[in-house]
């Protein structure tokens, strides 16, 4: 099996299937981020777009949950203190999925942040958007993995081929 994405070397049942890693698929795009292919491109418009639109609609929301905190008349206090929380969790959360696109994110600190993550949606939403702007989210860490997968896969494959007993010796 290959250690990056967990798929095994050699596939089972037909032949016609290329031997060794597979790329792993990303979100909304599948494999196709290997080849830029199979609608890639209307892809990345739709989830820029999508995102974009999603981030929208969480701000009216977010807004609206504004209106009804001026309506029940908290205070300044509370009014400042929750919009402050929004900003803020939204920013960390902007720098926490935009870092996961280039890393993958340590599992225990992903558990331990996923309630700023939240509450910091409209950040991700962002990030996601922003990114998608450029590639598939995610697509140069997940080339990476692969290509150092294949890599590896070649070098395991082609050292031994033929057999030892022949060789010459110096």
């Amino acid at each position: 099996m290959s250690a990056e994405n967990g798929t095994p070397d050699h596939p089972a049942g037909s032949s016609g299937t290329p031997v060794g890693p597979r790329p792993e698929p990303i979100r909304f795009f599948g494999t196709t981020w290997v080849d830029h292919d199979n609608g890639y491109p209307a892809r990345r418009i739709g989830v820029s777009v999508g995102s974009l639109a999603a981030a929208a609609a969480a701000c009216l929301v977010l807004r609206i949950a504004y209106q009804g905190l001026r309506i029940a008349e908290v205070g300044g206090f509370v009014t400042l203190l929750v919009v402050v929380m929004f900003t803020v969790c939204s920013a960390l959360a902007f720098g926490h999925t935009w870092e996961a696109f280039k890393r993958r994110p340590d599992p225990d600190r992903l558990r331990s942040l996923r309630g700023l993550l939240t509450i910091g949606f409209v950040g991700s939403l962002l990030a996601y958007f922003f990114r998608s702007l450029a590639e598939a989210p995610g697509e140069r860490l997940h080339r990476e993995e692969y290509e150092t997968a294949r890599t590896q896969y070649e070098n395991r494959t082609s050292r031994r081929s033929g057999n030892p007993r022949k060789r010459r010796r110096p």
